[in-house]
């Protein structure tokens, strides 16, 4: 599959990232690629789901586990993943407005802002495995963005907030603060069984204030493990 990427590009049939997230990030780079007739989103929340089990799946028992990249496998086919609202819950965070079309935003009182969001129908994006899946969305919205680029890190799977509890595996950008401009950081994975993705940025005035923003998105934004 060819991926091009470019200002104002509309591609039927992959559902990535939305526009505001790509442009704040990549440069001011408008990418919108939705199909009307393709449900996008799976809706955030800030109550963790309870899995439930279903016949030849144990949703509980992988909810339970760490979700590496290589664990991919182990979710249902086409069960979409959700992330929590946590975010909203931390010290001086708020959310911005409502949930819309599976986007959150969040602002912090230094400056700093959050974009989170889930997609789904992400098939066209499905490479080897999760992790050769997640470089491709990344090289979807800028192909000057090589694996080697990529940084391997963790956010919450499920389990309990303010409990230790499993991880999930993602893959991370970093870019230093341009001159008048913000420092930033993009978190994402697709689960290629699952079909779904998430995404989080984050854009700080400054880097020490993006390290402190991050570790508030590791602590309290949580990857729902899907239902099913």
């Amino acid at each position: 599959m060819a991926t091009r990427t470019r200002c104002g590009i509309r591609r039927r049939g992959l559902q990535a990232v939305a526009a505001a997230a790509a442009a704040a990030f990549l440069g001011g780079c408008s990418v919108g690629v939705p199909d009307p007739a393709i449900p996008v989103t799976a809706p955030a929340t800030r109550q963790l789901a309870t899995p439930t089990i279903t016949p030849g799946h144990d949703a509980a028992a992988v909810a339970a586990r760490n979700m590496t990249f290589s664990a991919g496998t182990t979710l249902a086919r086409g069960v979409a993943v959700g992330l929590s609202e946590g975010l909203a819950e931390a010290p001086k965070w708020r959310q911005s407005g409502n949930n819309a079309g599976g986007t959150s935003l969040y602002v912090k009182s230094d400056g700093c802002q959050a974009v989170a969001k889930v997609r789904v129908n992400q098939w066209p994006l499905v490479r080897g495995d999760d992790r050769e899946s997640t470089a491709g969305l990344f090289t979807y919205l800028d192909p000057t963005i090589l694996p080697k680029y990529l940084k391997t890190a963790a956010l919450r799977w499920g389990g309990v907030p303010g409990k230790p509890g499993p991880a999930v595996d993602v893959l991370v950008l970093e870019r230093a603060a341009r001159p008048g401009g913000k420092a930033a950081v993009v978190l994402a994975r697709v689960f290629g069984t699952a079909g779904s993705s998430v995404y989080v940025s984050v854009s700080c005035p400054s880097a020490p204030a993006l390290a402190a923003a991050r570790a508030d998105v590791e602590r309290w934004l949580t990857v729902v493990p899907p239902a099913g």
